[in-house]
């Protein structure tokens, strides 16, 4: 891969009890494009992986990567298991913390690495205090931002909270805007985003599933659990969104284990988040049936293989939302509203909302031999062909070689 590191380890420096470990030192030639790649959580990470390969095979592209580690075992442990360099690593994860918390660590914590760095662009994903809080210190130092994932919209800024208001928020301070689909670069120009900045480029997340898909087998014991639930009708459930807790998940899981239990031939998967408001509910509810698997948390290529061998799948998860039409699975969506549409508006999906009465009758539908569920599979995914981290390198390195060659005419340099 090109942008090998070189041998020489810089200093570790500590900001209060966090080290900023700089895992490695830059090339001596700064190449013609430096970018910094934030990430905090999983589903981050996730989607930046074809970033980060991507710039790995280009030359004039320096890649800096930031783990902010707002999540800090699973970010963690996918980082080491597809061997990411991680150049600084922020530790802003504390027991108990708060939004502002992690809002103003990340923020005073990145300040350092930018102003030690300067790259050309800070990348940041999605919708995260880890994206909101690195894309404001990056504004503030007026280094560009480009904001992967742009454009996804709810009708009320609070729903998801507090998704919703990072990515608006993002999208006020952002240079580029990487929108999946088109409704997305349409909700940005609506809101008066200038336009020579919005660029259409698919979700990177189908580059990750392909990838992944193509060269991961399932673990061992992964393999096992489908092979022994062949013939079956899986379940997959993940639940984990904050507006999910407390009785509205438990009447779901209610809901759920009596559909499944009425029906031999169905098994019910659920990876479940180790939040304990959803552990606890999890073992309460669902805890002593044959047909019901708790399982912990899989790393992604074990769950997109267990996502792959589903029936259908029922979820909170705004990822999940983009692998079920990259699967050719149907999703039933629990939640009020959703930032991606374009799952609804393709037909391999269905928005259930909050309320269990409509969870039971969307299951009893399934049942039925010509259910909306059984034309999934002839659905074209509406996020993208797995070509867009090429594309939005492509779009950063263009402006990039604009702006040198603009700076060099101002200067003299060029006649």
């Amino acid at each position: 891969m090109g942008n090998p590191h070189s041998e020489n380890r810089s200093e570790q420096k500590v900001f209060g009890k966090a080290p900023l470990g700089r895992r490695s030192g830059r090339q001596s030639r700064r190449a013609a494009l430096k970018v910094m790649l934030v990430f905090g959580t999983r589903p981050e990470l996730i989607k930046m992986l074809p970033i980060i390969r991507e710039a790995g095979e280009r030359e004039d592209v320096e890649l800096i990567t930031v783990m902010t580690s707002q999540h800090t075992d699973l970010v963690r442990s996918l980082a080491k298991e597809w061997a990411i360099p991680v150049d600084y690593d922020l530790e802003v994860m504390k027991h108990a913390q708060s939004l502002n918390d992690v809002i103003s660590r990340v923020v005073g914590r990145i300040d350092r690495v930018l102003e030690e760095e300067r790259p050309d662009v800070v990348l940041v994903q999605g919708d995260t205090s880890s994206a909101f809080g690195s894309a404001l210190a990056a504004w503030q130092r007026q280094i560009p931002v480009g904001h992967v994932e742009a454009g996804l919209r709810t009708a009320s800024i609070d729903s998801p909270f507090p998704e919703e208001a990072n990515r608006r928020l993002i999208s006020r301070i952002a240079s580029f805007h990487f929108a999946p689909t088109l409704s997305n670069k349409n909700a940005l120009l609506a809101e008066k985003v200038p336009a020579q900045g919005v660029f259409l480029t698919g979700n990177t997340v189908v580059d990750s599933i392909r990838h992944v898909m193509g060269q991961r087998r399932p673990s061992k014991p992964v393999a096992s659990l489908i092979s022994s639930l062949k013939g079956r009708r899986i379940i997959v459930l993940t639940t984990h969104r904050r507006e999910s807790f407390g009785s509205v998940m438990c009447d779901r899981l209610k809901v759920l284990r009596r559909y499944v239990e009425e029906r031999p031939d169905i098994s019910l998967v659920f990876p479940v988040h180790p939040n304990p408001q959803v552990k606890n509910l999890a073992r309460a509810e669902l805890s002593g049936s044959d047909q019901i698997h708790l399982v912990e948390p899989l790393d992604y290529p074990d769950f997109l293989h267990v996502l792959a061998a589903s029936w259908v799948i029922l979820s909170d998860s705004g990822g999940i939302q983009e692998e079920a039409p990259s699967l050719g699975k149907p999703l039933l969506i629990l939640r009020d509203e959703t930032e991606r549409p374009e799952a609804v508006s393709c037909g391999i999906a269905r928005l259930v909302g909050q309320s269990a009465q409509r969870l039971q009758e969307e299951l009893l539908e399934l049942d039925c031999p010509k259910s909306w569920a059984t034309k999934v599979g002839e659905v074209e995914n509406p996020f993208g062909r797995g070509n867009s981290a090429a594309r939005i390198l492509d779009i950063l390195q263009k402006r990039q070689t604009v702006a040198r060659a603009v700076e060099l005419a101002a200067a003299g340099t060029v006649q």
